[in-house]
């Protein structure tokens, strides 16, 4: 049995362009479908947070229309609940990574909040990445990414193939003229080879240790990649 790590956002809101908030936190989908393919492979699931507080669902990612309809949403509010870990999570700081032998970031807004300026966050991941440990990260938790940076100002991930929420799903989903920043122009600024999909549709990209997904819809084929590196 496999252990691994969860690092969830603890914000609840995202701030704007324009200095108001948006609601939000995790998205439901991307932390529930790999939550299910890894305990029902048998591994077990810690959950990190900054300063270890209870993550924000955005209530957003539980309506009907964002999970094909009433069944789809009812299946993730009853995945959300037997989640029991994430009403108990560790803290960010405290994370030894020796003890895990994996790491997955879900997404939703938040990240774009907290982890994307978030150096123990950061650190944890430039170590990930340098362990050949598998790190998979998904929708709008590359954002954490940013942080990775060293003394010399390089980002850990510059070079390795990924992506991410696109600029195209951004603009459909309402946000891309709101936001402050775009996840996909900051993530090719930091000198990323960013891959694009089709908008909305199961997109995930494997280089080296690294495992991204682009949106809620690869979170399921993300985990089942995370799956066959856990072994």
């Amino acid at each position: 049995m496999a252990k691994i790590l969860f690092v969830v956002t603890g914000a609840d809101h995202w701030t704007l362009a324009d200095g108001t908030t948006h609601p939000t936190g995790f998205w439901a989908e991307e932390a529930v479908a790999p939550y299910q393919a890894f305990t029902g492979a048998g591994h077990e699931v810690v959950v990190a947070t900054p300063g270890g507080v209870v993550p924000t669902v955005d209530r957003g990612s539980l309506a009907p229309d964002v999970n094909g309809g009433q069944e789809g949403a009812d299946k993730v509010a009853a995945g959300l609940e037997a989640f029991e870990e994430l009403r108990r999570p560790v803290a960010l700081e405290d994370v030894d990574l020796d003890a895990y032998d994996a790491v997955f970031y879900p997404g939703g807004h938040g990240p774009m909040e907290d982890l994307a300026v978030d150096p123990v966050s950061g650190r944890l991941l430039t170590e990930a990445l340098a362990s050949g440990k598998p790190l998979g990260v998904v929708c709008h938790a590359p954002a954490a990414l940013l942080a990775a940076t060293g003394p010399d100002g390089a980002n850990a991930f510059a070079g390795y193939r990924l992506t991410g929420f696109t600029n195209a799903e951004e603009t459909q989903a309402g946000f891309a003229e709101k936001a402050e920043w775009l996840l996909q122009d900051r993530l090719v600024d930091l000198g990323a080879d960013f891959q694009e999909g089709e908008p909305w549709a199961p997109f995930v990209i494997v280089d080296r240790n690294l495992v991204t997904g682009q949106n809620p819809a690869s979170s399921a084929p993300l985990a089942e990649e995370l799956l066959k590196r856990i072994g």
